[in-house]
């Protein structure tokens, strides 16, 4: 947390998540027995400052988090890069409930290489009043890398959540962002049947310029109009890889991993590629019916792609 913010200030910051979709924020304000917006425990924090420190290696150099968010000491497991911290985010709580405000900030310094995941999936409850939000701010340094690859979102039926995820990344730096969202509990009827769920990705040069405005949107209980955004799927993935060189190089090695991947040619998942703007990069999206197909298809784009730029295929995360 830089100096210049009072963690008063921070906090104040947190709990305040700006713009909410109005169908996020439509639903019944208050129910007995919910514990309102500031309570202990409902405004999350994580603050992550990433430091190059010669020959290869980065340190985690400061730390700010308040509950439910929280992390522990970064682990040092890929043997390719062995100078990459790998960061598990955690939550203190069950999941993500109605009144949640979560707030994270992670900035690399230049050349500073990080990759932050989650210690399991997240789980967003029903909610009988109130809504959820996270939001997550990515600034990189000149040269730095960052991959932020999080395991799946999965949303209860009933439950109203936005995450959004904003980064400012330079044109020689490198930033892999994973979105992987699931329909649900299927197995207990609740296929799509989330009262709202907006995703949002945006991602600017340091100038202001927009490279990726991308944001998934599902309202109405696994309506009919729900099948336009999800394909009938029952899990959507995402991969928004920028990275300097050619993009259509980038593009074609996303694009053969994920035809080649045993998840595609097993049948059920469909996988798209294309490039971004300003020759920036390139993403993939990823359908399909079972969200360990789709999970196993979107890590084999980010390792092809991880090869392609940084010389070094995706670490094994060690959480089974």
């Amino acid at each position: 947390m830089t100096a210049t913010v009072s963690r008063a200030d921070r906090l104040a910051r947190a709990a305040e998540p700006g713009h909410v979709s109005p169908a996020v924020a439509s639903g019944p304000a208050h129910a007995a027995g919910s514990l309102p917006v500031g309570s202990p425990g409902k405004v999350g924090v994580l603050d992550l400052d990433y430091r190059a420190i010669g020959g290869g290696r980065t340190v985690l150099a400061d730390r700010y988090q308040k509950s439910p968010l929280q992390v522990m000491r970064p682990l040092y497991i890929d043997p390719v890069l062995p100078g990459v911290p790998v960061t598990y985010l955690m939550s203190t709580g069950g999941g993500v409930v109605g009144g949640d405000r979560l707030d994270i900030d992670v900035r690399l310094s230049d050349r500073a290489h990080a990759l932050i995941t989650t210690q399991a999936a997240t789980r967003v409850h029903r909610m009988d009043a109130g809504y959820a939000t996270q939001n997550v701010t990515l600034t990189l340094g000149a040269g730095a890398v960052c991959e932020w690859v999080p395991d799946p979102l999965i949303p209860f039926a009933g439950s109203r959540f936005q995450q959004r995820l904003g980064a400012t990344v330079p044109e020689d730096a490198v930033l892999v962002v994973s979105d992987v969202l699931t329909a649900g509990r299927v197995a207990h009827g609740e296929r799509w049947a989330v009262d709202a769920l907006v995703s949002a990705v945006e991602v600017t040069r340091p100038d202001g310029v927009p490279l990726v405005v991308d944001t998934t949107r599902i309202v109405g209980g696994g309506g009919s109009d729900d099948e336009m955004v999800t394909g009938g799927a029952d899990a959507i993935g995402t991969l928004f890889v920028l990275a300097p060189g050619p993009a259509t190089d980038l593009a074609a090695v996303m694009r053969a991993a994920g035809d080649g991947c045993g998840a595609v040619r097993s049948g059920g998942v469909r996988c798209g590629v294309s490039t971004l703007p300003e020759g920036s990069g390139a993403w993939a999206r990823v359908l399909g019916e079972s969200p360990e197909a789709v999970e196993a298809a979107v890590r084999a784009v980010w390792s092809a792609a991880r090869e392609h730029v940084l010389g070094a295929p995706a670490p094994d995360l060690r959480k089974s």
